[in-house]
């Protein structure tokens, strides 16, 4: 009788432990949750509800290849279903985000700055000051392309030639019209050509046209193609010009293409002007955080979609060339990094 008392007890004991047990795990996250990396709680996302668009560029240029990684990364690292988008770049890429239709886009600090503040290709329109910045990119050189039979060395000497100037309120037009206008002329001064790069210097290679405006990271694939035909000679963006265009627009930034770029015998001066992907606001902050945290985890995969790409893009580069506010999930991984106090 004796020993039946005790085991019953011993029963007892077990049961009571058991019932602890389990209420003491109920509500708390398993090891193995998918639980937010800030707080330690469970996740809200639900990944099903967000396809993540990013806007990209021209096929011929470089935001494409490293506007789909990024989008790879989201969908192929973190779960989410994306793509990447061919545009017409950056005007059109502020528009898709302001109108819902793209989640992130890449475009340049100029064009942002135009947008947020109402001026040049957004003159007369309201500001948009509820574009919110993800991450600074990479500098974007302006290589202002000819041959040497062309016989153009100087910006003035595009007067009267056939210019291709980009694609309509792209990146490239708005750098091409505000250096025209450093330089005390404008379009009427030259026979210009709204075509997107890539298109320009096929035109050139046809001899249609006798320069184009490429403004991007170096080397740009369809210069170097060019040069493989012809002898390219890259018109400096330099002396008087350059001082009234930084000194009016200070988002432009003093620079040289590297003689060994395209085989030119010598540096050429010019400017750059930094890229940034922006993100649409209304992402909720928990999304655009993994997004930012698992970017910049998985940041080599990105690197390796480009060269220019792999010399610049880094979370300690990730503030440069950003005037606008940054959305609140980035910047919550920021501060926890340490690259915002």
């Amino acid at each position: 009788m004796k020993r039946k008392s005790i085991l019953s007890v011993s029963l007892a004991l077990v049961f009571l432990l058991l019932l602890t047990a389990c209420s003491s795990n109920t509500g708390a996250p398993s090891s193995q949750s998918s639980g937010n990396p800030a707080t330690g709680s469970e996740s809200t996302i639900n990944k099903n509800d967000y396809f993540i668009t990013v806007a990209t560029g021209p096929t011929s240029g470089l935001y494409y290849p490293i506007g789909g990684a990024f989008s790879n990364v989201i969908k192929n690292q973190l779960g989410y279903k994306s793509s990447a988008q061919s545009t017409g770049a950056s005007v059109e890429n502020i528009n898709l985000i302001l109108d819902g239709k793209a989640d992130l886009a890449i475009t340049m600090a100029d064009a942002i700055a135009q947008a947020y503040d109402a001026f040049g290709a957004f003159e007369g329109k309201e500001p948009k000051k509820n574009l919110r910045a993800l991450m600074g990119l990479y500098p974007n050189y302006v290589q202002l392309v000819t041959t040497e039979k062309s016989g153009i060395t100087k910006f003035e000497d595009l007067k009267g030639k056939r210019v291709g100037i980009g694609a309509p309120n792209s990146g490239v037009e708005l750098n091409a019209r505000m250096m025209y206008e450093a330089h005390g002329m404008t379009y009427n001064d030259s026979k210009v050509d709204y075509l997107n790069y890539g298109e320009a210097i096929d035109q050139m290679k046809n001899g249609m046209i006798d320069a184009a405006f490429v403004t991007s990271g170096i080397p740009n694939a369809t210069i170097m193609e060019l040069g493989t035909t012809n002898k390219i000679v890259i018109v400096p963006i330099e002396g008087e010009g350059a001082k009234n265009l930084i000194a009016k627009y200070p988002f432009f930034v003093e620079e040289i293409i590297p003689a060994n770029t395209y085989d030119t015998g010598k540096d050429i001066n010019t400017v750059t002007v930094r890229n940034i992907m922006i993100v649409r606001e209304e992402l909720p902050e928990e999304v655009v955080y993994e997004i930012t945290k698992g970017i910049f985890e998985n940041i080599e995969d990105i690197k390796a979609s480009h060269n220019t790409a792999n010399q610049h893009l880094s979370l300690e580069n990730s503030q440069i060339g950003v005037s606008i506010p940054i959305h609140p999930g980035a910047e919550k991984y920021y501060r926890e990094m340490g690259i915002l106090k």
